[in-house]
């Protein structure tokens, strides 16, 4: 796999703004801002058909914010806010990714199986590939998944996710991937 150098900036500048993002949140913890909830990588691979040539790699962190619901018998429910930074490629292209959004976790008490959902911004630093356009570098990602802490400190993830442009362009073919992650919960 080579990156050009236009992707392995857009990977540079990505991975210094999650960086930042998430020393700002461990700074801000002190002040009850929100917390650090989690960091860890997730891996990416087709979710249908019309996606066979893509697989997808990046880092990421999620970000507690300061509110919570508590929707009776012990279920609960608390927005986040969650970054990544990675790789997106089919066999003949490379690109950066990078997103930031807003998410849903519902849980029961300590049962150790949570359920998310949510919609990132995203940007591409190049959206042309040899089996896709993408039509713009502005997409969106919206995803729905399960989380299941096996340990103290360690949670592996499922996701389905979809990324499209929304609209902004007319080229608009959507990406549905299948994408499993392992974290470490602060």
């Amino acid at each position: 796999m080579v990156l050009s150098k236009r992707a392995c900036c857009w990977i540079g500048v990505a991975g210094w703004a999650v960086a930042g993002l998430l020393a700002g949140a461990v700074a801000g913890r002190a002040e009850g801002v929100g917390s650090l909830e989690s960091v860890g990588v997730r891996g990416g691979i087709p979710g249908n058909d019309s996606s066979r040539q893509f697989n997808q790699a990046e880092a990421f962190g999620n970000l507690n914010l300061p509110w919570g619901w508590d929707l009776g018998k012990s279920w609960h429910l608390r927005p986040r806010l969650d970054l990544s930074a990675g790789w997106l490629g089919d066999k003949g292209n490379n690109t950066a990714i990078g997103t930031v959004g807003p998410s849903l976790v519902v849980n029961r008490g300590q049962f150790p199986v949570s359920l998310e959902g949510g919609i990132s911004p995203t940007i591409l630093s190049d959206n042309d590939f040899a089996s896709k356009n993408f039509g713009t570098d502005v997409q969106f990602t919206s995803h729905l998944g399960l989380n299941w802490g096996f340990a103290r400190h360690w949670c592996l993830s499922y996701r389905y996710q979809h990324m499209s442009n929304a609209g902004l362009a007319s080229r608009n073919p959507g990406l549905n991937l299948h994408v499993f992650g392992l974290s470490y919960k602060f």
